[in-house]
């Protein structure tokens, strides 16, 4: 993956963060009452309203963040590994985020449905995309240094 590319990913995964907690940790009733916005309500048919749980997750989402812009700062090799380390947090958060979700679709429509597992997918997908940054390149460079390596004598 290039370096634009990365960064890009890094953008479109920190602001999502920023979307989610900035909005539930700063004002987690209205989160509540009608995230993701635009018409959609997926928050408020899930249960009662728990301003706690709301805020510590938009805490968590803003960690995760700042994480990201963090990566998408940095250049070379740690550039690199931010991006990786960043990936495999958003996995870690989304894979059980998304099997929740998945198993709580009742009182959606299908559009709702649609809509809220590409999004709850989306960062799972990204931190996925961060995770095997740069993978092949790293296969090859395992094949040149073992290939170009004397033979072992046994």
């Amino acid at each position: 993956m290039t370096p634009p590319l990365r960064r890009t990913l890094l953008a479109v995964t920190a602001f999502l963060g920023l979307y989610v907690g900035g909005w539930s940790a700063f004002a987690p009733q209205s989160f509540y009452d009608s995230f993701p916005g635009l018409g959609f309500i997926w928050i408020s048919i899930d249960g009662a309203y728990n301003e706690h749980l709301i805020r510590d997750v938009g805490t968590l989402n803003l960690g995760l963040a700042a994480a990201t812009i963090f990566a998408a700062f940095l250049r070379g090799d740690a550039a690199l590994a931010a991006s990786r380390t960043v990936g495999i947090a958003w996995v870690v958060f989304s894979v059980p985020h998304l099997a929740y979700h998945l198993q709580h679709l009742d009182g959606l429509g299908p559009v709702d449905v649609a809509a809220q597992i590409v999004s709850v997918a989306s960062t799972g997908v990204l931190g996925l995309l961060l995770m095997l940054d740069d993978v092949k390149a790293r296969v090859r460079r395992v094949g040149r240094s073992t290939s170009s390596a004397p033979p072992r004598s046994g």
